[in-house]
């Protein structure tokens, strides 16, 4: 197995020597991530579903190298891309959020060899970047190098995703390799005890400066008071759910939360998922083969299972159990004083692929009393993942947290055999949702503690609140609804040209989306920024959203969005919300007979490529609709990517000057009209615009 880099620090030391460190740590990562993929043997592997709630693995394959290239692009530090194409097509659509595209007819999927190089070619520019961009010490959020930390940090977050799909592939597709050495030693199970814990206070305080790269969700304040309580000696063993199973605690629905009975009820589970049943009894399949049946060694299941079996326990020995909160599992940790390692010494913990690449009896690494409080699997807790106080969002990865504050992604703690780099920090917080199967299982706990984490059931986030206000909120200084007055003239332009499929690129929060379906067929929203269209698809689908703005000072409006009171929910199902790269869209995006890009232009990296892009989606006779305030800044488009708002020659170049330089070769300009809008900022306060839409007909 190539050598694994530990954690390297983002201070000390000078500049040479850090970028020479960061050097390795990529092409560590990198290469580890390519020996993973060498399990597959037959190509049929990478190109058919392991999970049929995933892509193939060739799009995981492909996806760490497009991750560089598209957070490099939006920090300006890569000016070109690598390969349009494959980058469309390995860009989004990993965690089956609604806005996800995992449709395979969709995809035309590239060939092995074809991704591999197109690997190798990004390999090549995170280098070069490596090797000359400027950045001072210490790496902080807003350094050059931070994008390519989060890279790092991405791939080795699917170095476990995708060996948890290459376990799930039929075993004819894969073989063991020598350098990820099976764990094939058992022992007795032992007899798990409850051992007691003392009540303690948990405060988490990451601050800008911690010496290692974050994701954004680990930072900020949080502060709990955690009574006593009793935790399991032993992380549950394989044995202990064998009499789960014998005692058919997958029949019966008494132990199962409504959520984890459908889940059940629609995969027809009666077993853990990487047991395998044959004549003689269960065996386990690990990464590339199947073993005897490990008595001793953790159990592996998603969160479903795990709380049945609390609640089956439970029952049977008459005592209050259940998974343990997060702030429990720090409130472990703190009183078996377990250090983060960071060292290159190996960890007393089966973690970071030092020991072995399955998992070990849980009888091998005592922690103080217990064992396996960090490393074999990662622990399921009952805790939906929640932003700590001062929570920010990284602006170059918006979507990496927001879109799990939603109460059905739970938190896992500890990391398995295969966390590495950030995964393996005691800060990590990574959250799945609950019928996801990792490397996790569980210990469980005895405690009356009930942990106070509810549904958000305001939206509060700052900014996406703004957008909802603006496009859902009431019309201020007597300007008519914005997105709603732009569909309208959209729909009217269209006159009687017929009215099948419309794009909406840039729909943010979707109102736009909503009121082109007054008069289209079918509507597709689409928006780079993940906690917009998470937003659109809440309204889409629960026809209704609460959120807070800005009054005065601290004081907050708590408003309430209802598709009902707009006469827009007979329209809810022509409407679709997906993620995508406005300047890099998906080849499915065709057959449109109007698109509509509002307030969007002036905001993209590359204007004129998503322009000169648009003419072969639309349909013959189709419409083009653009509307812009025109505010170009560098900040969003690199000034020589300006459309207009400049000068050429001594003369000034208008943005419809400029428009029509672009568009005049494949469309007709047919018209103008000036549309005013109001961002409402507080009860008082107000930003008043005047937008221009021009209207082009597609030759």
């Amino acid at each position: 197995m190539i050598k694994i880099t530990h954690n390297i620090r983002l201070d000390g030391g000078d500049i040479a020597t850090k970028r020479r460190e960061i050097r390795e740590y990529f092409l560590s990562t990198y290469a580890l991530y390519e020996e993973l993929f060498e399990h597959i043997v037959d190509e049929k592997g990478y190109f058919e579903k392991a999970n049929p709630l995933r892509h193939p693995l060739i799009f995981y394959f492909g996806h760490t190298a497009t991750f560089f290239v598209n957070k490099l692009t939006q920090a300006h530090l890569l000016h070109q891309r690598i390969d349009e194409k494959l980058e469309s097509v390995f860009a989004v659509g990993v965690d089956e959020m609604s806005w996800d595209d995992v449709d395979e007819t969709h995809y035309n999927w590239p060939g092995i060899e074809e991704t591999r190089t197109y690997r190798n070619r990004v390999k090549e520019s995170v280098l070069d970047i490596i090797d000359h961009a400027d950045f001072t010490l210490p790496i902080t959020w807003n350094s050059p190098m931070w994008a390519i930390m989060m890279g790092i940090e991405h791939e080795r977050i699917h170095l476990e995703t995708s060996s948890v799909l290459i376990r799930e592939l039929p075993l004819d597709y894969v073989k063991a390799l020598p350098g990820w050495p099976i764990c094939s030693e058992h022992r007795y199970a032992p007899e798990n005890e409850l051992i007691p814990v003392p009540s303690s206070t948990v405060f988490r305080h990451k601050k800008e400066n911690f010496p290692y790269f974050g994701w954004d969700n680990e930072y900020g304040t949080h502060e709990a008071n955690i009574p006593s309580f009793k935790a399991s000696k032993f992380l549950v063993t394989n044995k202990e759910f064998l009499s789960f199973v014998e005692d058919k605690g997958y029949e019966r629905d008494s132990y199962w939360e409504q959520a984890g009975k459908r889940w059940k009820n629609i995969t027809a589970a009666t077993k853990p998922k990487f047991w395998i049943k044959t004549e003689s009894g269960y065996r386990i399949r690990f990464l590339a083969q199947t073993v005897d049946f490990m008595y001793d060694h953790p159990v592996e299941v998603n969160y479903h299972e795990a709380k049945a079996y609390c609640n089956w326990l439970s029952e049977r020995l008459a005592k209050d159990l259940r998974l343990p909160t997060e702030d429990e599992w720090y409130a472990l940790v703190d009183f078996c004083d377990i250090k983060d390692n960071t060292s290159v010494d190996k960890t007393d913990a089966n973690i970071n692929l030092e020991h072995f690449a399955s998992t070990v009896p849980v009888t091998t690494f005592n922690h103080n009393g217990f064992y396996d409080l960090i490393g074999n699997v990662w622990q399921w807790s009952q805790t939906p993942i929640y932003p700590y106080d001062g929570f920010e969002v990284h602006p170059l990865y918006d979507d990496f947290s927001t879109p799990t504050f939603d109460t059905r992604h739970n938190l896992i703690k500890g990391g398995s055999w295969i966390s590495t780099g950030n995964e393996a920090l005691l800060t990590s917080r990574y959250a799945f949702r609950k019928h996801f199967h990792q490397h996790a299982g569980f210990r469980y706990v005895e405690s009356a503690y009930e942990e106070k984490v509810g549904e958000n059931i305001y939206e509060s986030d700052v900014l996406v609140s703004q957008y909802i206000e603006f496009g859902w909120g009431k019309n201020a200084l007597g300007v008519p609804n914005y997105p709603a007055a732009c569909a309208a003239l959209a729909i009217e332009y269209m006159k009687d040209k017929p009215k099948r499929k419309a794009l909406d690129v840039g729909c943010a929060v979707g109102r736009s989306t909503f009121e082109l379906a007054r008069g289209f067929e079918s509507v597709t929203g689409l928006d780079f920024t993940a906690r917009f269209i998470a937003t659109a698809s809440r309204i889409r689908e629960e026809k209704h959203l609460r959120f807070t703005h800005p009054l005065e000072g601290e004081l907050l409006a708590y408003e309430n969005v209802s598709l009902l009171d707009f006469d827009l929910d007979q329209y809810a199902d022509k409407v679709t919300f997906l993620q995508a790269d406005a300047c890099n869209l998906k080849p499915q995006f065709t057959g449109y007979d109007l698109i509509f890009a509002g307030n969007l232009i002036d905001r993209l990296y590359d204007p004129q490529k998503f322009l000169m892009d648009l003419s072969w989606r639309l349909n013959s006779g189709g419409m083009l609709i653009l509307t812009s305030p025109y505010t170009w800044l560098e900040e969003f488009t690199p000034k020589s990517k300006w459309i207009g708002g400049y000068k050429r020659e001594g003369e000034d170049i208008r943005t419809l000057d400029g428009l029509k330089e672009i568009l005049t070769n494949a469309f007709h300009f047919v018209d103008t009209k000036e549309v005013p809008f109001v961002i409402k900022e507080s009860a008082r306060k107000h930003q008043y615009t005047i937008a221009q839409m021009s209207i082009w007909e597609k030759k």
